[in-house]
């Protein structure tokens, strides 16, 4: 009974620190369950929105038909009274019109705007302080909140606040039916999950581009609820609008771009619509064309039109789908936050083992899942995933390590895990302290070293398989062995390539030293291997090394099925590139300014090798040779390079000559070659001295 009641507490205790947490909402955690939340969404699917919400959209078909965007105001004025035309009710221009065009484009728009009497015009505020027109001021004072109802003890209301505002031209708004701003504000993943539907302006409330539209759409004026924690709810004509205390709306999406009743902008402009095709609706006219840039990734769509979030908005009112986040919706996920975790200790106490005790937390997680899908699902709640998930988490795993031991069983599958492609020290470190090792994926500095045979296409196609595979594996043996020496981790062959990493999993002290001597030790043991090749009459072998530091992501990266440790990133790629370098060089270790300046100095000797704009960057970088012979010739070569750098191509052409003669010396031959070009073709007065690679 005393072990049984162990489990228990456990999952009392996970119930306190994840109630702990929820009060403390850390942003990670709030992310986290955003995604989760997302997923709901894509488990129910598209679901098809109220036909009345409509949106006009300039989209690919209507700038290849009109011309691009921004067109000619008499083309939007155009626009404004053809949808009047078909019978919309309401048309919310989700567009500002700031500048001016000309007069008679102006004018035509302004014009087409007081005859059609249905328009609200967009606007957004703006932190930064500019000039306002004062006749468009006070049109924008018309359109504040003029019924706020207040409970008692209200001081303030938990609204964002902003200084000033991008208004339409005054003569534009003259004729408008009103006006509401289309500010959006991401959650911190970039998501757009959320409507703003209220913010503050000079003490006043104004609202949003959709509740303007929903205001004249349903006849009525706009009025805020107001209690002692903020904003409880807008009343939009005579429907009521639920929203955070913040004034802001969850939103309810009907699925990705596209899933409103769309109408191209160009339709309606040509007039190719049914007769009372829009009749009665409430129509958004926005972009929807990607070039365009009005884009907010959304749950459903990582390129969803902005425009589609007012309709969104719109169509949740009118059909009452609002994700509501209130008093009982937090009573529900409380329960399930303090309950669950409870008796999944309880089931945990009484499993005879770890097969039932998974199979308990499997059940407990599925269930909450389900309760909180059919919750989202049918009852329109907006609860917590994360939260509760957290405590049933941490009830199994405090109690499986207490029975199982966990951290020993993880420390030798992790050993037996790693054992192949990491030095054994680090396998000691990894089994005497797992929990060290993160295989989620994290950013580090690492040293990325690549290696790979010179001309091996041609070598693989004069030998048949079984010698050309016992070649390989002759030369790729040692190799491996110098790298896990040298504390790296064997990341992956390539073919006939060797990539490796330093200084992950886990920290090594100078990474980049023994990256450095990884590459001067696969070099001396190529000369042994070349020997006994030649010996017994097979190819020898030369080989490129590339070496760069810098920050990557490290990682368990692949598949669901099928997966490996590995390293990607910007570094990564230049490592890879300073390898295929060397064959245009002539050399055979090419290492980055980065690299070269984590080394002491006098540990290995370096050379500037040329500045050099790689292939998929735009900065310049700084080439280093790490030199394993002809240590001589350095200051020789640096009068040279210096020579050319200065434009003195001649002087610098026959230093370059002399060492290519007299040390075989592969850039050396490589710079008087440029040499000679540069005397009979001249570079440009701006020329830097940067060569610009061409290829990988």
């Amino acid at each position: 009974m005393k072990k049984r009641l162990i489990f228990i507490l456990f999952g009392v205790v996970a119930a306190m620190l994840t109630f702990v947490v929820y009060r403390q909402a850390p942003p990670a955690l709030q992310q986290l369950d955003y995604r989760l939340k997302d997923a709901r969404f894509l488990v129910r699917g598209p679901v098809k929105p109220d036909n009345q919400v409509v949106v006009v959209a300039i989209d690919h078909k209507s700038i290849k038909e009109i011309g691009r965007w921004p067109w000619s105001r008499e083309v939007t004025a155009r626009l404004v009274e053809n949808l009047a035309l078909y019978g919309a009710k309401v048309t919310a221009l989700d567009i500002v019109f700031s500048e001016p065009q000309n007069q008679s484009s102006d004018t035509a728009l302004a014009a087409a705007v007081a005859r059609s009497g249905n328009v609200i015009m967009g606007y957004f505020f703006r932190d930064e302080e500019q000039a306002i027109d004062l006749v468009a001021q006070l049109q924008l004072e018309a359109a504040k909140v003029k019924l706020v109802k207040v409970a008692d003890g209200v001081e303030s209301i938990p609204l964002t606040e902003f200084r000033s505002a991008d208004l339409n031209l005054a003569m534009l708004g003259k004729g408008a039916r009103d006006f509401g701003f289309f500010n959006a504000r991401p959650d911190g993943d970039g998501l757009y999950r959320r409507s703003i539907l209220l913010l503050l302006y000079n003490g006043d409330i104004y609202p949003s581009l959709a509740i303007k539209a929903l205001s004249h759409y349903l006849g009525g004026e706009v009025m805020v609820d107001v209690k002692t924690w903020g904003v409880e709810a807008i009343q939009a004509g005579s429907l009521r609008v639920p929203v955070r205390e913040d004034g802001t709306m969850a939103l309810n999406y009907y699925g990705p771009a596209g899933s409103f009743r769309m109408v191209s902008a160009a339709d309606v402009l040509k007039k190719r619509l049914q007769p009372n095709q829009l009749q009665g609706a409430i129509a958004f006219v926005g972009a929807t064309e990607i070039g365009i840039f009005d884009i907010r990734p959304t749950p459903f769509d990582p390129v969803q039109p902005g425009v589609e979030l007012h309709a969104t908005v719109a169509a949740n009112a009118l059909e009452g789908r609002f994700l509501r986040y209130d008093g009982t919706t937090q009573i529900l996920e409380l329960t399930c936050m303090l309950a669950l975790p409870v008796l999944l200790g309880i089931a945990l106490a009484f499993a005879p083992g770890t097969l039932v005790g998974l199979i308990a937390f499997a059940g407990t997680t599925l269930l909450y899942w389900a309760l909180n899908y059919f919750a989202f699902s049918k009852g329109l709640r907006d609860m917590t995933l994360i939260y509760p998930l957290l405590g049933i988490g941490l009830t199994y795993l405090g109690s499986e390590a207490w029975r199982n031991l966990v951290v020993e069983r993880k420390g030798r599958q992790l050993k037996k895990a790693f054992s192949n492609y990491v030095s054994p020290d680090l396998v000691k470190q990894i089994e005497k302290n797992p929990d060290k090792l993160v295989l989620g994926g994290e950013q580090r500095e690492l040293s990325i070293l690549f290696s790979d045979i010179r001309g091996f296409t041609t070598v693989s196609e004069s030998l048949p398989p079984p010698e050309l595979v016992k070649l390989l594996n002759e030369y790729l043996s040692p190799m491996t062995r110098i790298v896990l020496e040298e504390r790296g981790t064997l990341d992956k062959f390539i073919g006939d390539a060797v990539m490796a990493i330093f200084n992950a999993p886990l920290d090594v002290p100078e990474h980049a030293v023994h990256a450095c001597r990884t590459a001067v030790r696969m070099l001396d043991e190529l000369k042994l291997l070349n020997a006994g090749f030649s010996a017994r009459g097979m190819h020898t072998l030369d080989i490129g090394v590339g070496i760069n530091t810098g920050p990557a992501v490290v990682g368990n990266m692949g598949a669901d099925i099928r997966f490996d440790y590995t390293a990607i990133g910007d570094a990564v790629n230049l490592a890879s590139r300073l390898e295929g370098l060397n064959k245009y060089y002539g050399s055979h270790i090419l290492v980055s300014e980065d690299t070269c300046r984590l080394i002491p100095q006098g540990v290995f000797t370096f050379r500037e090798v040329d500045r050099v704009r790689v292939k998929g960057k735009h900065l310049p970088i700084v080439m280093y040779e790490l030199m394993v012979s002809n240590q001589e010739l350095l200051p020789r070569f640096e009068q040279g390079l210096e020579r050319y750098r200065a434009k003195d191509f001649e002087a610098a052409r026959q230093i370059f000559e002399e060492l290519a003669q007299r040390y075989q010396d592969g850039p050396s031959r490589l710079y008087s070659s440029r040499c000679s070009e540069y005397l009979e073709t001249p570079p440009q007065a701006d020329w830097d001295g940067v060569y610009t690679a061409k290829s990988k």
